[in-house]
C-alpha cells in the first residue's frame, strides 16, 4: 500500500514539473527565455518547448505586423498654413530580444516617435506636397520613424501613410476659389482655341469656294433648308454677296456715262497796277494811312 501511494505522489509530482516546464509558442511567436534574469542566446521557435521550472521565464513575442494609428496632430507647413493631420503606422519585429531589452512597452514607443515625425515632416514641407504629394510625404516619414527604431530597438516600420489632412474653413474657401478661377481660366483657353481653329477652316473654306462660284450658291440653298427646318414663321433670304459685286463693279461706269460734265473754272485774270492802286486808296479816294 505504502508503494503505491509513493507511485501517485511521484507521477503527481512529474506531472507538476512538466506542466510548470512545457510551454507552448504559437507560429506568429518567438520565445524568449530568461534564466535567473539573463536571457538566453537561443531563441524558442514555434511549438512544444522546454523549460526548467522556477529558474527560467519565457515570454513570447508576436511577429505579426501591428498596425498603430497616429491621432490628429497640429503642424504648421513651410508655406506658414495650420494643418491637423492623422496618420496609420504599420510595423512588425524583426529581432524579439531587442524589443524585449532595450525598450519598454515598444508599442507606446513607437506611437511617441510617430507622432513627433509626422509633426516634423509637416513643417518640412508646403501646402502643395502635402495636399498632392501624399507618396513623398509618407516615404519620408517611414525614414524618420525608422531610423530610431529599427537597430537599437528591433523593430521594422513597413509603410507609414497619411490619412487625412484637415485645412481651416477659410483655406478651404480660399482654394474653391482658386480651383474655379483656374476652370474658368482652362475654359476660356479651350473656347478661344476652338474659335482659332474655327476661323481657320472657315478661311480655307472660303478659298475653296471662292475657286468654285457655284458653291456659293450651293451653300446659300443649304443655308436655307436648315433654317426651313426648324419650322419658323419667318424665312429670312440671304442676299447673294456677287450681285452686290456685280452692282458695286457697274456702279463707276454707269456715272460716269449720265452725269453732265462741268465746266472747268476760269483761270483767274491778272491784277493790274490800276485795280492794285484802288485797292490801297479808301472809300473817298485819299490814300490809306500806312500801318
Amino acid at each position: 500500500m505504502g508503494a503505491v501511494v509513493g507511485l501517485v505522489i511521484v507521477a503527481v509530482v512529474v506531472v507538476l514539473v512538466l506542466s510548470l516546464g512545457v510551454r507552448l509558442v504559437q507560429q506568429y511567436q518567438r520565445g524568449i527565455v530568461f534564466r535567473f534574469g539573463r536571457v538566453l542566446e537561443r531563441i524558442r521557435q514555434p511549438g512544444l518547448q522546454l523549460i526548467i521550472p522556477i529558474a527560467d521565464r519565457m515570454v513570447r513575442v508576436s511577429m505579426q505586423t501591428t498596425v498603430i494609428g497616429v491621432p490628429p496632430q497640429g503642424a504648421i507647413t513651410r508655406d506658414n498654413v495650420t494643418l491637423t493631420v492623422d496618420a496609420v503606422v504599420y510595423y512588425r519585429v524583426v529581432d524579439p530580444v531587442k524589443a524585449l531589452v532595450n525598450v519598454h512597452d515598444y508599442p507606446s514607443a513607437v506611437l511617441q516617435v510617430a507622432q513627433t515625425a509626422l509633426r516634423s515632416v509637416i513643417g518640412r514641407a508646403d501646402l502643395d506636397t502635402v495636399l498632392g504629394d501624399r507618396e513623398r510625404v509618407n516615404a519620408e516619414l517611414k525614414s524618420v520613424i525608422d531610423a530610431p527604431t529599427e537597430k537599437p530597438w528591433g523593430l521594422l516600420i513597413e509603410r507609414v501613410e497619411v490619412k487625412d489632412v484637415s485645412l481651416p474653413e477659410g483655406m478651404k474657401r480660399s482654394m474653391s476659389r482658386q480651383a474655379e478661377a483656374e476652370r474658368e481660366r482652362r475654359a476660356r483657353v479651350i473656347a478661344a482655341d476652338g474659335e482659332f481653329q474655327a476661323s481657320r477652316r472657315l478661311a480655307d473654306a472660303s478659298r475653296a469656294m471662292e475657286a468654285t462660284p457655284g458653291a456659293y450658291q450651293l451653300r446659300l440653298l443649304q443655308t436655307v433648308v436648315d433654317v426651313a427646318a426648324e419650322k419658323n414663321s419667318t424665312l429670312v433670304m440671304p442676299f447673294p454677296v456677287e450681285l452686290l459685286r456685280f452692282f458695286d463693279q457697274l456702279a463707276p461706269h454707269t456715272a460716269g456715262a449720265g452725269r453732265p460734265a462741268t465746266p472747268a473754272a476760269p483761270d483767274p485774270e491778272p491784277v493790274t497796277e490800276q485795280v492794285a492802286t484802288t485797292a490801297e486808296q479808301g472809300d473817298d479816294g485819299s490814300a490809306a494811312p500806312a500801318r
